[in-house]
């Protein structure tokens, strides 16, 4: 089934920005706008959490933690899923992962690390 690639990411200064992106490459174009798919996260000695969504016809939703920071956006022609985070706190330090909604254990990918230095 593949996994998602992620990429982006690195270490950033509190209050500073990245942009981070997945790309799911062995599915068709028509079944990756059918999905609904999010940003996880896991950080140091914590649970994979959701950070943010965005539904097959673009709805979004995000964690209470990044609301206003975060964006989250969809091209289904790259298969590609980017997350926009700005105003980075040193709380948003983890390993961020693409999966779909409900997640799939098949799609879990090696993630990318993001740490934010105070």
């Amino acid at each position: 089934q593949g996994q998602f690639v992620e990429s982006g990411g690195g270490l950033v200064q509190a209050g500073g920005s990245t942009r981070l992106s997945c790309r799911h490459s062995r599915s068709i174009t028509s079944t990756f706008s059918a999905n609904d798919v999010a940003w996880y996260r896991q950080g140091p000695g914590m649970q994979r959490e959701l950070v943010a969504s965005i539904s097959s016809d673009r709805v979004t939703n995000y964690a209470e933690s990044v609301k206003g920071r975060f964006t989250i956006s969809r091209d289904n022609s790259k298969k590609t899923v980017s997350l926009q985070m700005n105003n980075l706190k040193p709380e948003d330090t983890a390993v961020y992962y693409c999966n779909v909604v409900p997640q799939n254990s098949f799609y879990w990918g090696q993630g990318t690390q993001v740490t934010v230095s105070s």
